[in-house]
């Protein structure tokens, strides 16, 4: 019995430092070049906004000094460039600064410690505060720092100017999403709706999601709703490409059975039976379609008011009379369907998928460009079609 190899002594190492380059390397920004002019713009309006309307409210009293604070310039970034996450959010950006310098100062006014240990105290407990409050902003650790730096010790510091800078900043960033024709803020919660239709369709639920959220267990920074619709376009773009694309002669039954229209209908149903098929296309001489032979046809013209067996009156219906002129039907012409839908072997499958699920249909010849039979189109060719879309692509180990 042979073992797998064993690693020589450093090579998980080498292979480590092999990744680093790929680690590192940062993700490209996928936004176009209009989308970056406005978040910039957007940044650079909104602060001004907010300092010049900050120092106005400071006026030339006691607070004339202190009117604006660094890290509005972190949440500036948030609300102007990533305003989809939960930490971009009003409550987290406004309520995540105020409770982040409330906790600083607390820090400043308890902890008779080293400059270190209050700092690395109120950055600590401010985050456990906005996690507690659901107001988890990144700016708020760099305020409870702020704080702690500056050695602030009075509380109203958390009102002005941390809590009216950062509400400036939000209206502002409110007002310019808004003018410009996006969102903001965006909803942090799952209104309760019934299934919609995509869902419906979907290979996952809502319920299967936040199923997958609660294992994955670490915090993001994107909503849940929008990371949901993201998930669900992305299954509808790998659906459009895989099932969308397949044109009807990519999956049609090829070389399909077929009578031509003075068959005998004896020979026509013994085919049937014998292949046990449902129906027959029924051809001229150059392949065209000139109509389709059912089961259902059969059984229309069986005489089916009589009380004796069906099974008779089929056979009695198929068996030739044997002489030139006969009172019932003798062969597929006398009773086959005229009128037959077709489809072309370039047609999109996808398109045809309501004949089947609405108007009853089990199957439907297919042609080429110069309208001859060369397929026909099955529920179970579709069914087929569209497992291949849906089953997990084999792994290779």
């Amino acid at each position: 019995m042979s073992s797998k190899p064993s690693p020589k002594p450093g090579s998980s190492l080498i292979h480590r430092v092999q990744a680093l380059p790929a680690l590192l390397r940062p993700a490209p920004v996928t936004i176009n070049a209009r989308e970056r002019l406005r978040v910039v713009a957007g940044a650079a309006l909104g602060l001004g906004l907010a300092a010049l309307l900050s120092q106005w409210l400071a006026g030339d009293g006691a607070l004339a000094g202190v009117w604006l604070v660094a890290p509005l310039g972190a949440t500036t970034v948030l609300v102007f460039a990533a305003p989809a996450g939960p930490m971009a959010q009003p409550w987290a950006a406004v309520g995540g600064n105020t409770v982040a310098a409330l906790v600083g100062i607390a820090c400043v006014r308890i902890i008779d410690a080293p400059l270190a240990v209050v700092a690395a105290a109120a950055v600590g407990l401010a985050t456990a505060a906005m996690l507690a409050l659901r107001c988890l902003h990144p700016p708020g650790g760099a305020v409870a720092l702020t704080v702690a730096l500056l050695g602030v010790e009075t509380f109203s510091f958390a009102l002005f100017p941390v809590a009216v800078n950062t509400l400036l900043l939000v209206l502002a960033g409110v007002a310019w999403h808004r003018a410009t024709g996006h969102r903001y803020p965006h909803a942090q919660w799952a209104a309760a709706r019934p299934a919609a239709a995509d869902e419906v369709t979907s290979r996952f639920s809502s319920a299967d999601f936040d199923k997958a959220l609660a294992l994955y267990n670490e915090v993001l920074d994107v909503s849940r709703d929008d990371l949901e619709n993201l998930l669900r376009q992305t299954e509808l773009n790998a659906y459009q490409r895989l099932f969308g694309g397949l044109r009807c002669g990519d999956v049609m039954s090829r070389n399909p059975l077929s009578v031509q229209f003075g068959e005998r209908l004896e020979d026509a149903w013994r085919l049937m039976r014998s292949h046990r098929i449902k129906a027959l296309p029924v051809l001229d001489r150059t392949r065209r379609i000139v109509g389709i032979v059912t089961q259902a046809d059969f059984l229309r013209h069986a005489d089916l008011d009589r009380r004796d067996g069906l099974g008779d009156r089929v056979r009695e219906l198929v068996r030739s009379s044997g002489t030139l002129t006969s009172s019932k039907p003798e062969v597929v012409g006398q009773i086959m369907t005229r009128r037959v839908r077709v489809a072309r072997d370039d047609r999109r499958v996808v398109d045809l998928l309501a004949a089947f699920s609405e108007n009853d249909h089990h199957h439907l010849p297919v042609v080429d460009a110069d309208g001859r039979l060369v397929g026909v189109l099955t529920q179970s060719d579709c069914v087929r079609a569209l497992a291949r879309v849906i089953e997990p692509s084999p792994t290779t180990g």
